[in-house]
């Protein structure tokens, strides 16, 4: 799944629906340092990995939001299959006021809009 959410001028990017059906089990925020942020969050087992990835994705847009910044970059995310079938995502972003550099940033504003029409829960 492409984390690159930056806007290009007169181009705003969506994000496809998520299937019906998806079981969200919940987010864990941990700040780790300073603007490092660590988002746990865990899926039933209908979810695929990429569904994982989004809803990590949104909880770190919305958690950008509530800090008073307005962009992400992703660091990391492992994902792992439970026993009970279920998902766990382990996500690793940066938060900051200004667009950072790099290839997977996202504009927390927009990505948690996305999520929110797509009724994707975040924090």
């Amino acid at each position: 799944m492409g984390c690159d959410m930056q806007e290009r001028p007169g181009e705003v990017t969506r994000m496809a629906p998520m299937p019906e059906g998806l079981e969200y089990r919940g987010i864990e925020t941990r700040l780790l340092d300073g603007e490092l942020v660590q988002f746990v969050v865990g899926m039933g087992p209908k979810a695929e990995p990429e569904h994982v990835e989004r809803y990590a994705e949104c909880a770190a847009a919305q958690y950008a939001l509530i800090r008073g910044y307005g962009f992400a970059r992703h660091v990391r995310t492992n994902i792992d299959k439970e026993d009970n079938g279920g998902w766990r995502g382990d996500a690793v972003y940066t938060i900051s006021p200004s667009l950072p550099r790099g290839l997977k940033t996202i504009d927390a504003e927009v990505v948690a809009g996305n999520c929110a029409e797509n009724g994707i829960p975040m924090v």
